[in-house]
């Protein structure tokens, strides 16, 4: 079975860039559309960004379009989100997962096999 792992979390200040990487094990990370979401304390998990099997395809939560940008390497099994401009709101942490059923991209129940997380804090 498929499992990933977050890194590249860390303490940014406000309109400053991150980027996070999800890498996979297993050999089936090709297989998978995949996915990034979001927690921030006292609030449910949410959609951040969507990218498809071949990564020609990417969605995004509304609140993010234009700042994130994502991208996957399935040679090297990993996943990308570039996160630039960062506000305090996007403090949270992070998460990547599968996408294992269904047709809605930004349902969190339609992914699997999710990460531990990693996290990020914008300051003011």
């Amino acid at each position: 079975q498929v499992q990933f792992l977050e890194s590249g979390g860390g303490l940014v200040q406000a309109g400053g860039s991150l980027r996070l990487s999800c890498a996979a094990s297993g050999r089936t990370f090709s297989s998978y559309d995949m996915g990034w979401f979001r927690q921030a304390p006292g609030k449910e998990r949410e959609f951040v960004a969507h990218i498809s099997r071949s990564g020609g395809k990417t969605y995004y939560a509304d609140s993010v379009k234009d700042r994130f940008t994502l991208s996957r390497d399935n040679a090297e099994a990993t996943m990308y989100l570039q996160m630039n401009s960062l506000k305090p709101e996007n403090t949270a942490v992070y998460y990547c997962a599968a996408k294992v059923r269904g047709s809605i991209v930004s349902s969190t129940s339609n992914y699997g096999a999710w990460g531990q997380g990693t996290q990020v804090t914008v300051s003011s």
